[in-house]
């Protein structure tokens, strides 16, 4: 089984898909989200310039339907095409009974009350109070035909505007289909960037899209913790497997803060205990954000391994806890109260790391990963049935408006002390100013060649345990080991990979050492130590990562130059 070389679509396809992707990408942050209810198909067909009815809604999601994804939608478009003009002056002709160009606000509620889907009074009412552009009591509706369809091509140039400006949006993968500009707008900066881009690994032409989210976390103690993932395999296949920092930015223009965080991800074989596990593969290459792995996988079951060398994730200034705090809920004219704006987003950010397969709800299982995280505890099924009761749900799981309110609800019988969610706050990753600063979301995308497959995130005990295993052979198996001047029995492995270096100290000793790692003479260097000059103390008979180190401007040279000599008892 090879990849294949896709076929170039042609340019009346691209437009189309380009216009696509426009519409799906200003209702959701990804192609690789999916349509999860009625609601949200319509708010995209209308965002593709469609007007659909119950009727074609119904007929797209009917009560077997749970989501459809990017190329469904875009199936869908190509059977419903836009509402004409012309066809909306027909409609509204058959209502004008006096031909004179104007319908009065009666005969519009008598056609809209009473013929094909009936609207309500107050509908019309609405319809109309935006419609009467004269405030006469008449609608003009060749006018109103004109205001509409401009409206809707506003809407369609605004979505394309965003999708342009975005090139992060534009290197996305969305379905099957793979942006690539027109051939009249690609300049010669765009011609050179594309064969560069030809060099990497690509996802199969035909392939199914798995996909999971998750966030690494710094701990108090300088260690990073992050979910860890089973992935089962039903045959042996072709697979293209990328990780990268998830962007939650609310702004187009502006990149979160975290986005030049390192990422990897270690693929290992699912012994028959934990401990019988064996490295197989890691994203060594990059594709921009993405480090990316590609190659065959036997059927069976494997362990996928997040990491992030911490070099761009580390423990930032204790100045922001001299200023003022943000307010996270106030109160209203009436006395309640409510979550502020600046709360409400930071909430939304965190829904979206938490919503691991990104259907847009989140499950038990989700929900109980965010409880461990910021309380130690979990959600029982009789909890999870009252919240049923209380909040937002849709399929047994939690809507993000579901989530607010549960917020709301806690925040509440606080009478309002902020204290509690300061604690999920900053469990989560953020300073009193709303920052996330200590935390990096991330994405994990799995083409797969023909084939279904399955990810499911674990908590496992020996997680720590299993990514370093991972982690040392990483660097032991690419490189050979060098023993410290005038030491027979510690060795130096240094791991020199396009984007990282990684080096490992191993004591085959009987007794412990001290190593002294000086990184004075690095230029454009940043070690995940924090520091140019530093120790390390080996147990006996043991391996130790020693250190990674990243550039700090990626733009420009770096020159990694590190001595280790052995101090003395």
């Amino acid at each position: 089984m090879s990849f294949r070389e896709s076929p170039r679509p042609s340019d009346e396809e691209e437009a189309f898909y380009l216009q696509c992707r426009a519409a799906y990408l200003a209702v959701f942050r990804s192609s690789l989200t999916n349509i999860a209810s009625k609601q949200q198909l319509c708010r995209v067909l209308q965002q593709a310039g469609r007007n659909p009815s119950h009727a074609t809604l119904n007929k797209y999601w009917t009560p077997r339907t749970s989501k459809l994804n990017f190329d469904d939608f875009c199936e869908i478009l190509k059977c419903e095409k836009k509402t004409e003009e012309t066809e909306l002056m027909r409609a509204f002709k058959k209502m004008d009974v006096n031909g004179d160009g104007y319908i009065t606000h009666s005969e519009l509620e008598k056609a809209l009350t009473t013929r094909g889907e009936k609207m309500t009074t107050e509908e019309v009412n609405a319809i109309f109070l935006l419609a009467d552009i004269n405030k006469d009591g008449k609608l003009d509706y060749a006018e109103f035909c004109r205001l509409l369809v401009s409206t809707v091509e506003q809407c369609q140039m605004a979505a394309m505007e965003r999708l342009e400006a975005d090139a992060k949006l534009k290197r996305q993968n969305f379905g099957s289909q793979s942006y690539s500009p027109p051939k009249s707008s690609v300049s010669s900066a765009s011609s050179a960037a594309a064969q560069l881009a030809a060099t990497q690994p690509q996802p199969p032409e035909a392939s199914d899209v798995t996909l999971k989210k998750g966030c690494f976390f710094l701990e108090d103690d300088g260690s990073i913790s992050s979910l860890q993932y089973q992935l089962h395999i039903p045959q042996t296949t072709n697979v293209y497997l990328t990780i990268q920092p998830l962007s939650l930015s609310h702004r187009p223009d502006k990149c979160s803060s975290w986005m030049t965080v390192d990422t990897a991800l270690f693929i290992m074989s699912a012994g028959e205990t934990k401990e019988d596990s064996t490295l197989l593969h890691f994203t060594e290459s990059k594709d921009k954000e993405k480090y990316v792995w590609k190659g065959e996988l036997n059927a069976g079951t494997y362990y996928l391994l997040p990491f992030t060398s911490g070099c761009r994730l580390k423990k930032r200034s204790k100045k922001s806890l001299s200023n003022k705090p943000v307010e996270l809920v106030y109160r209203t004219d009436t006395g309640e109260l409510d979550l502020t704006r600046e709360l409400r987003e930071a909430l939304s950010d965190i829904f979206e790391v938490i919503d691991l397969d990104g259907n847009g709800l989140l499950s038990l299982e989700e929900y109980n990963f965010f409880e461990l995280r910021t309380s130690g505890e979990k959600c029982d099924k009789d909890a999870w049935a009252v919240c049923k009761e209380n909040f937002d749900m849709r399929k047994n799981q939690l809507t993000r408006q579901g989530f607010m309110e549960l917020n709301l609800m806690e925040a509440t019988e606080k009478d309002g002390d902020p204290a509690d969610l300061w604690v999920t706050l900053e469990a989560m990753g953020y300073n009193r100013m709303l920052e996330l600063v200590e935390a990096c979301p991330f994405q994990i995308d799995i083409h797969s060649e023909g084939t279904q497959l399955s990810i499911q995130p674990l908590n496992m005990d020996s997680g720590p345990k299993l990514l370093n295993q991972a982690l040392q052979k990483s660097i032991t198996s690419r490189t050979g080991a060098k023993a410290l001047r005038g030491q027979d029995n510690v060795f130096i492995y240094t791991y020199r990979g396009e984007h990282r270096i990684s080096s490992l100290i191993a004591n085959k000793a009987n007794q412990k050492v001290t190593v002294h790692v000086n990184n004075e003479q690095s230029r454009n260097c940043s070690s995940s130590r924090g520091m140019s000059v530093f120790a390390v103390e080996v147990p006996a008979r043991t391996k130790m990562v020693c250190q990674h180190v990243l550039p700090i401007n990626d733009k420009q040279d770096w020159t990694y130059n590190c001595v280790e000599t052995i101090l003395p008892f």
